[in-house]
């Protein structure tokens, strides 16, 4: 099954949890944690999701480069404003459980713009 998903209006974490749920098939009856899930995600109008409080300019993200002091950070507003699908991406990876399926379930997810 393909579910079709308007992300205009909608919270950040609240869409990135509901689209969690559906890629690990927990919308179905016969739905087992060991398998990947069935259901295919497409998200629309991801540059319109919003965020609520001060998460707009508090809100960080990190990464590191590898080399020694080249720890990275971006706000939120700088992210969203360069790419709104790896935010959304990214808030819907770190929903899903650690194990070997989570690639296999996000390969499953498409967001537009």
């Amino acid at each position: 099954m393909q579910y079709v998903i308007d992300a205009k209006d909608q919270k950040l974490g609240r869409l990135a949890s509901q689209i969690a749920q559906i890629l690990q098939g927990k919308m179905h009856p016969d739905y087992q944690p060991r398998n990947p899930g069935k259901d295919k995600v497409v998200v629309k109008n991801a540059s319109k999701i919003v965020v609520t409080g001060r998460k707009m300019t508090q809100k960080i993200y990190y990464r590191h480069t590898g080399y020694m002091g080249h720890l990275k950070e971006q706000v939120y507003q700088e992210a969203f404003a360069k790419s709104p699908e790896k935010v959304l991406m990214l808030a819907v990876k770190r929903m899903l459980p650690q194990n070997f399926l989570k690639q296999k379930r996000l390969n499953l997810l498409t967001i537009e713009k």
